[in-house]
C-alpha cells in the first residue's frame, strides 16, 4: 500500500467515524448530547477536509483548483447531499414519512447528476 493511500485511509476513517458518532449525539434527543455531537460532528468534518488537502499534496496537485467546472460540480454535490440529508431528517426526526422520502430521492437523483458532469458524456 502506497503511504498516500495509508493516510487517507487513516484520516477518512478517523474523520468519518468522528462526524457519524457526533450526528448520532446530535440528533439522538435520547442521548441529550446535542451541542457536544456538534462540536464532534465539525470536528469530524474538518479531519475530512484537511485529509482532502493532505492528499492533494501527496499527489503533487495543487491544494485547490477554482474554475467553473470544479465550483459547478461542488455546489451540486453539496446541493444534493442537503436535500439527501433533508429528506431523511424529515423522515426520522419529523415525522413526514411520505414526503421525506420524496425529498430524499430529489437529493438522490441530484447525487447521481454528479457523475456524468465529472466524468463526462461520451
Amino acid at each position: 500500500m502506497k503511504k498516500k493511500n495509508f493516510v487517507t485511509l487513516i484520516m477518512s476513517v478517523i474523520g468519518g467515524i468522528l462526524f457519524a458518532l457526533g450526528m448520532c449525539m446530535a440528533l439522538l434527543p435520547e442521548w441529550g448530547a446535542m451541542s457536544q455531537g456538534v462540536v464532534i460532528g465539525a470536528v469530524g468534518v474538518v479531519i475530512l477536509l484537511v485529509m482532502v488537502l493532505v492528499r492533494r499534496k501527496m499527489d503533487v496537485k495543487p491544494m485547490i483548483v477554482l474554475n467553473g467546472k470544479a465550483i459547478g460540480t461542488t455546489l451540486l454535490g453539496v446541493l444534493g447531499a442537503i436535500v439527501f440529508g433533508a429528506g431523511m431528517c424529515m423522515v426520522m426526526v419529523w415525522d413526514m414519512l411520505v414526503r421525506g422520502i420524496v425529498v430524499g430521492i430529489v437529493g438522490i437523483v441530484l447525487l447521481l447528476c454528479l457523475i456524468p458532469v465529472i466524468k463526462g458524456l461520451k
